[in-house]
């Protein structure tokens, strides 16, 4: 490795999670959502490799991050569902950018752009189904389906496609959301629209609830690796971790018995020991709340994390092991490798892995991995 802190990213294991899932769901389409630069992985190199792998759609929150993979060459279908009120839509509709739209207020102003810009835009109509965000809720379907059917007949909009999204509550709960969506969707049929997509299941649903399927599943998470469930592990589920946090070793120290370690001495060495000083901090995305609870691996050997996670960097307790300045430390990776996981840190710091990999800043390079 190069510098002393680096995201490493395996493309390879991107397109085979993309493979792998997509013959479990078995769906006609299949987005690949890369939204946030990919969980932090990198938008472009995944969506690229997520196409590779099969996926025949791509995902983002909001108008920037789709224009970003357009400005890259990428042509593939993009849906963004995430917008600010004073959204400028002529950008996204001129590149071929689907709409995730929310409201008839979005609805209309989207028409509007697309009539000034003399062509149809392509909208996706979300509908709000028991989460309680974004989304068109129940007691305005009715109109809101009208309104879209009839802008789609006046040619200045077409609906693609109509979505909502699960919560993961209960089986219970996602089985009524589910009803819930059937209803939006008979709605839809009865003013005439035929939407070509139909999709409510992120990963867990993908993976967990063939109901909830239809047309498309939209993964996030499992692409990457990463289960989105706590009673099974990406191996069981038989994915493959694309991203590996590593650094190097800065500074090697033997302190006496006593010595306290980083802010507020939260950790006094009980014995004479070794301490490895790591390059990496909160400000790279390492979880402060991770400070005396984590661990990483060096020379293949695990070792805790003790005292304050820093800023910008943290002290491994190394005992009695020949650490020297130079040496690879890895915070997580694919834990089939022996060393710690996204998920460990994620208990650490009493959170989810999503959280993990999604915080890695900016300051941390990224490289990627692929065969040629």
């Amino acid at each position: 490795m190069t510098g002393y802190r680096e995201a490493v990213v395996d493309l390879d294991a991107i397109s085979a999670n993309v493979a792998h899932l997509r013959a479990l769901t078995g769906t006609a389409h299949t987005m690949a959502v890369v939204k946030a630069n990919a969980y932090g992985h990198g938008a472009v190199p995944v969506a690229r490799a997520a196409l590779a792998g099969g996926a025949d759609w791509l995902g983002v929150a909001d108008i920037a991050e789709a224009l970003e993979l357009r400005e890259a060459g990428i042509g593939a279908p993009v849906l963004a569902w995430l917008h600010d009120p004073d959204t400028d839509w002529s950008a996204a509709i001129a590149a071929d950018v689907d709409l995730g739209l929310s409201s008839a207020v979005q609805l209309q102003q989207v028409a509007d752009a697309s009539a000034t810009l003399d062509c149809t835009a392509s909208v996706q109509i979300k509908l709000e189904t028991g989460l309680s965000r974004n989304g068109v809720q129940e007691s305005e379907w009715a109109p809101v389906l009208a309104l879209a059917a009839e802008l789609e007949r006046s040619g200045r909009v077409r609906v693609r496609g109509i979505f909502s999204h699960l919560s993961n509550a209960s089986p219970a709960e996602d089985t009524e959301a589910i009803a819930r969506f059937d209803r939006g969707l008979a709605l839809a049929a009865a003013v005439g629209l035929t939407p070509e997509l139909t999709h409510l299941a992120a990963s867990a649903a993908a993976l967990r609830l063939p109901a909830a399927r239809y047309s498309m599943v939209r993964l996030g998470i499992s692409i990457y690796g990463l289960s989105p469930f706590d009673d099974a592990s990406s191996a069981d589920l038989g994915l493959v971790p694309a991203m590996t946090l590593r650094g190097r070793v800065a500074a090697v120290r033997h302190v006496p018995a006593g010595t306290g370690v980083s802010y507020d001495y939260t950790w006094r060495a009980p014995v004479d020991s070794s301490l490895a000083l790591v390059p990496l901090g909160y400000a790279d995305g390492v979880p402060r709340q991770a400070s005396g609870r984590a661990q990483v691996s060096i020379g293949g050997v695990l070792h805790p994390v003790v005292g304050r996670i820093a800023m910008d960097q943290f002290v491994v307790s190394v005992g009695l092991e020949p650490v020297a300045v130079g040496d690879e430390v890895v915070l997580f990776g694919d834990p089939a490798s022996g060393v710690p996981s996204a998920d460990d840190w994620a208990h650490a710091a009493g959170t989810i892995n999503y959280d993990i990999v999604t915080r890695i800043g900016r300051r941390v390079p990224r490289s990627y991995r692929a065969a040629e």
